[in-house]
């Protein structure tokens, strides 16, 4: 069962035809433009660009219009879809920094009251 916001949708509200350039651009993290140039290079190199386009213009839902509340919240995503392991390693990095400064700020107000400090040391 996957995330809706790990999905591929068609992205109609940045369409130029059916959505599905749009749609891989929102879910890869790349321009639009480039993802449309690259499918008119590819063309007249295979034969199968637009019937597939038009197959999945069919199949993919649309892209809800409740998805992203906020553009950072966009890129994040676009984030975890490239890379799932580098964005779990990121946020990682960010927590144990969270835990370090929260430690700092403990350590900090422990030390600079001293009945506090004995009240933590009658409890060990």
């Amino acid at each position: 069962m996957t995330s809706e916001r790990t999905t591929l949708y068609r992205d109609k509200a940045n369409a130029k035809l059916m959505g599905v350039c749009s749609g891989i651009a929102d879910y890869t993290g790349v321009n639009a433009l480039w993802v449309r140039l690259c499918a008119l290079f590819l063309i007249p190199l295979t034969g199968f660009v637009i019937p597939a386009y038009f197959i999945a213009g069919l199949l993919l839902n649309k892209k809800p219009a409740h998805l992203y509340v906020e553009p950072e919240e966009q890129k994040y995503w676009q984030r975890v879809r490239q890379s799932p392991t580098r964005t779990a390693r990121e946020i990682r990095s960010q927590m144990r920094d969270v835990d370090r400064r929260l430690a700092d700020v403990e350590t900090y107000y422990v030390s600079s009251n001293p009945r506090l400090n004995a009240e933590i040391e009658r409890l060990r």
